[in-house]
């Protein structure tokens, strides 16, 4: 059986990450915190909502707030702050309070209408009862505190009791998953083996002609219920939904040891790979219900690529990793998580990106025939109506350390490199092991291991690199790379590894079905992908032309002590005739990348990842 440390277990002590995380704790939990209590969400949880009040809770508000207080819950992990977990402890001891006799707890459907209460399947009622769930496992993992525990096991035994055994809700599944996974944490937490196979029968009941929904006529590719899971072939519908959907499909096929299950997320992961993610680990192309569309169909100035999409592949990828030793599954974690999960937040920390283009051209915006156009906002926000993003991304960066270790067996896997600490029980021993990096800056890691005696220890080799060299105890090594990991015998009590990976500037180029990249290329360096901003590249984007045949050059550090890139291509100068010759008009320029996920941070501006090829 595989496994993985808890959150606690592991500590970022410095770099990249480390600076994420203080800034999430300092800067951006406390600025969703403002903007719930300004929007009502947290006093929505009195449950004294009323019709001449403002403020009408929502069907999402119990999840918004509930991932504010999982991101909470992993910060006091690490973190003693008092004041942060009184407040918690206020917002449990309403849960407690208005929770209903029989475990029914949900603001809207008590407040507002509590005659439709699991009678509406897209109102979000089991999303939102899942994510209850996961901030009551992260808080009491962290406070050793069970009263929100309990109160979401009483809530969980109800909801058993009323999907499974009476069967008398008016639908069988979600519309939204998410419960899915919450259960399997429920039952890793408490041992109590009805709640995941409660998470069994979601699955198993799911497209199923004995789901109401089926039965109905209701169910359809974008609630991911037009099959059953395991006949499902292709990423259909709502790309949120379909990656938590798939991540406890992962999460069940590593419980039970179900093949078919796994079959079903291996056939959906390529899919989602090979032909419907972005190169920034964004996916849901589409505004029209979030979603993907089809293969190949990867639009830049109109891509919706939602946040909470990045953040569920990210979730989806790292739990394969618990699976199958194989590198593309944490290869795909860190495209999301260093592009298209970062990109959603400014650098102060402080607003929030729900859509996230790899385009912006500000004139071709204001042409009449599309102005009707959905197109991504240029400036993020620091709140939304439909406020699920920013206490996602609040969650995911008091997180991040979760997923960079897993084992199996007597093999300790290095899935990520940030600078850490790290202490669990592994294989019947006390396991220490910290990272010492400044990845992603450069690609030189360096690792101490204690109690890995007669163990293996496992690292990625990431899918950007093709130079690396390992050295053991001082001595060079040369291990095979075997489906991105190299595998090191661990022969004494302590061992000291260094892992040097060469992380040169790459051009990128897409599938040539990918027509919205035809002719073009993008930069990489290392898992960070580059993007070009009107602010340091003057004249129109478009009319730039890469030389791919010049290596790409670092310059000055930029943003969060990452550097820029310059890049030798050539502009086509304007002119007064509309059409000339081709090569004629053309200025040798150096061009200037900067790291996707800092973009529209220096004022609105035309943005580009994909430019021309010369």
């Amino acid at each position: 059986m595989t496994g993985k440390p808890k959150v606690s277990q592991v500590k970022i002590t410095g770099g990249f990450w480390k600076e994420k995380q203080e800034l999430n704790r300092k800067v951006t939990l406390k600025s969703v915190r403002e903007q719930f209590e300004q929007t009502g969400r947290f006093a929505a949880f009195k449950f004294d909502w009323t019709e001449d009040k403002p403020h009408r809770p929502h069907i999402f508000w119990d999840s918004d707030v509930a991932k504010w207080l999982e991101s909470a819950a992993f910060i006091l992990s690490k973190n003693r702050d008092d004041e942060l977990e009184a407040f918690v402890d206020s917002i449990v001891e309403l849960i407690e309070k208005n929770q209903g006799e029989d475990g029914y707890f949900n603001i809207y459907f008590t407040v507002c209408e509590p005659e439709n209460r699991f009678y509406i399947r897209s109102a979000h009622e089991l999303y939102c009862a899942g994510h209850l769930m996961e901030a009551a496992v992260a808080y009491y993992e962290a406070t050793g505190k069970d009263k929100f525990l309990k109160a979401v096991c009483r809530y969980a035994d109800y909801i058993e009791k009323v999907f499974k055994i009476e069967n008398s809700a008016e639908f069988s599944t979600p519309g939204h998953e998410e419960i899915e996974l919450a259960l399997v944490k429920l039952y890793n937490c408490t041992g109590e083996k009805r709640y995941l196979e409660l998470s069994r029968h979601f699955l198993d009941i799911r497209g199923t002609a004995e789901a109401k929904e089926v039965i109905s006529g209701e169910a359809n590719e974008y609630t991911q219920d037009h099959l059953p899971v395991r006949e499902q072939t292709d990423a259909k519908g709502h790309s949120v939904r379909a990656c938590y959907l798939f991540s406890g499909m992962a999460d069940l096929s590593r419980e039970y040891e179900d093949k078919t299950l796994y079959d079903a997320c291996i056939r959906l992961f390529k899919n989602i790979v090979h032909k419907r993610m972005y190169i920034t680990g964004g996916i849901g192309s589409t505004n029209n219900g979030e979603a993907f569309t089809v293969d190949y169909d990867l639009p830049n100035d109109t891509a919706y690529a939602e946040t909470c999409a990045a953040i569920s592949l990210y979730m989806f990828a790292n739990r394969m990793s618990l699976i199958e030793p194989d590198g593309i599954f944490a290869d795909t974690a860190e495209r999301a998580m260093y592009n298209g999960i970062l990109s959603g937040l400014s650098l102060d920390g402080k607003s929030f990106f729900y859509e996230n283009p790899l385009e912006i051209d500000l004139e071709w915006r204001k042409a009449p025939k599309n102005e009707k156009i959905n197109y991504p906002l240029t400036q993020r926000k620091e709140v939304f109506s439909c406020s699920c993003c920013p206490p996602n991304v609040t969650r995911f960066i008091a997180s991040v350390e979760e997923n960079i270790y897993s084992f199996a067996g007597s093999t300790l896997f290095v899935h990520h490199y940030m600078q850490s600490e790290a202490d669990f029980n592994f294989d019947g021993a006390e396991v220490k092991i910290s990272q010492s990096t400044e990845y992603p800056l450069n690609g030189l890691v360096n690792l101490r291991v204690s109690g890995m005696k007669g163990k293996v220890l496992a690292l990625r080799i990431p899918g950007w690199c093709s130079d690396w060299s390992v050295i053991l105890n001082s001595e060079k090594v040369e291990p095979k790379n075997r489906k991105g990991y190299v595998y090191l015998d661990i022969g004494e009590d302590e061992a000291d590894i260094s892992l040097n990976m060469d992380m040169p500037s790459r051009w990128i180029k897409a599938d040539p079905r990918v027509t919205d990249c035809a002719g073009k290329v993008a930069l990489q360096r290392g898992p960070l992908v580059y993007c070009v901003e009107g602010v340091d590249n003057s004249g129109s984007l478009s009319a730039i032309r890469a030389d791919t045949a010049v290596p790409p050059q670092v310059c000055e550090p930029l943003f969060a002590g990452l550097p820029a890139l310059e890049a030798g291509g050539y502009v086509i100068q304007e002119g007064e005739a509309l059409y000339t010759l081709s090569g004629e008009g053309e200025k040798s320029i150096n061009i200037k990348f900067i790291p996707y996920f800092a973009f529209a941070n220096r004022g609105e501006s035309d943005m580009r990842v994909w430019v021309y090829k010369y």
